[in-house]
């Protein structure tokens, strides 16, 4: 397959529709969740790809009620696949592949309540969702060492680097424009 043909068939792959549903049936079902992993990184600009969408949440039994409705929202199926990531439970749907991964506990994260205080919410249509920082990211790639997160760790120490930087001279340059006025 050439450069070019793979780019026209990738450029066609648009996750936003699925996103935007996720965060819809999430804000209305009040469900307390923080997308992780590289669809998080993603929304921040980092040139990463993923297939699914990665979630830690309190694994509580209102919240395990609450994976249950959104799994029934959205027409999918709520499996328990055997992995050696703890607490794993798998939303799917099968008409378009549609897989949401949900977590209690990840790599180099403390707590939920942590990563919470950390995200950012990030509007997606008329709902938002919280999106964990990409120094949480980072911190759980490195930790989770998988050799598919360590592929991406340099694209995403990259992009904090240039988040921070931008960060600052912008900061820079809205102190220079009040003080010109």
């Amino acid at each position: 397959m050439t450069r070019a043909r793979a780019a026209r068939i990738l450029g066609a792959v648009d996750a936003a529709p699925f996103l935007f549903e996720v965060a819809r049936h999430v804000h209305d079902l009040r469900f307390d969740v923080v997308l992780i992993g590289n669809a998080a990184a993603a929304l921040q600009g980092a040139p990463v790809t993923t297939i699914d969408f990665d979630f830690m949440f309190r694994k509580t039994p209102v919240n395990l009620r609450k994976l249950k409705a959104l799994a029934a929202a959205l027409r999918a199926t709520v499996l328990r696949p055997y992995y050696p990531v703890s607490d794993l439970v798998r939303v799917v749907r099968d008409q378009d592949g549609l897989q949401l991964d949900f977590m209690a506990t990840i790599h180099g994260v403390r707590s939920f309540a942590g990563l919470r205080a950390r995200a950012t919410p990030i509007q997606l249509g008329d709902a938002s969702l919280l999106v964990a920082s990409l120094s949480d990211i980072i911190k759980s790639k490195k930790a989770a060492r998988r050799p598919q997160d360590l592929a991406v760790l340099d694209v995403l120490e990259k992009t904090h680097e240039e988040a921070r930087a931008q960060s600052k001279t912008g900061g820079a340059e809205t102190r220079k424009r009040t003080r010109a006025r």
